[in-house]
């Protein structure tokens, strides 16, 4: 039913995106912003053109056409997602300095920076966008990377941070999750 390039949207979620990998009922989208996620396909609506997503809206359903849905009791179908898959982070920065630049003569200082800034930049934007968990892979190395991005994390209010899940990233990375409900004050 869905090829690779499909434009497809996520039922109950404002997000659509294109079709970059199926494996079984597992289908692999990639959004406006270049992530990439995976749902079942039950979870998705082939796109033909935007006047076909308007026909399936409920903007074209009468009111008591809706009502008389909402009368027939139907048994609730979920999801099941294992646990490891329901704490699994939801976006991973990758630190490292040949993963962010090409330039192979930099200072120390200019690496750290650019590594920051990165990091920084990042963690913005998963605030803005409402993503919970992100992982920063900074690496084991002297640990001054690690120490620096504690001190940024240290500065949010909306953060918690804690080392990432050993078994997948070893010593070398930094789980931080965001606090969706906090009031700016």
């Amino acid at each position: 039913m869905f090829n690779k390039g499909d434009k497809v949207s996520v039922l109950d979620e404002d997000l659509t995106g294109f079709v970059v990998k199926v494996v079984g009922d597992i289908i692999t989208i990639e959004d406006a912003n270049g992530f990439e996620m995976d749902f079942n396909k039950r979870e998705l609506v082939l796109i033909n053109n935007e006047a076909d997503l308007k026909s399936k809206s409920f903007l074209n359903t009468s009111f008591n056409e809706v009502l008389k849905e909402k009368e027939v009791p139907k048994k609730k179908t979920s999801v099941k997602k294992k646990a490891k898959e329901r704490y699994q982070p939801t976006m991973e920065v990758d630190l490292h300095i040949h993963q962010l630049t090409d330039k192979t003569q930099m200072s120390n200082h200019d690496m750290l920076t650019l590594q920051l800034d990165t990091a920084r930049r990042q963690l913005d934007f998963a605030i803005r966008k409402r993503i919970q968990k992100v992982v920063f892979i900074h690496g084991v190395g002297q640990g001054v990377l690690k120490t620096e991005l504690e001190y940024l994390f240290g500065r949010y209010n909306n953060v918690k941070y804690y080392d990432a899940n050993f078994q997948k990233y070893g010593l070398g990375a930094t789980e931080v999750y965001i606090f969706q409900n906090v009031n700016p004050d």
